[in-house]
């Protein structure tokens, strides 16, 4: 009987990453700061596994992606969210 592999889609993606997943209480911080913005949480994906680098930005879908940089401390990269994010939103109310 062959062996079954299941895989993440990142893993399908070729986007593995080898830095431990962030934590419920991160994910947990994340959130205070865009409710303080006054955003959804439904409006807002957090992936599990930070990349190099991390990124705040629009997805296809409306959506705000948040994800966490894996080159820094959780606590240094933290403060740098809400600042993000206001950026993207003023980007997407500027007129073009």
């Amino acid at each position: 009987m062959p062996f079954l592999q299941f895989l993440s889609i990142e893993e399908r993606e070729g986007r593995v990453s080898s830095f431990p997943a962030i934590s419920f209480q991160q994910i947990s911080q994340i959130l205070e700061l865009t409710d303080q913005l006054d955003i959804s949480r439904e409006a807002v994906e957090i992936p599990l596994s930070p990349e190099r680098p991390g990124v705040v930005r629009r997805l296809a879908n409306g959506k705000i992606e948040i994800v966490v940089d894996a080159d820094l401390p959780f606590a240094e990269w933290l403060p740098t969210v809400s600042p993000n994010v206001q950026a993207l939103m003023g980007e997407d109310s500027s007129p073009e």
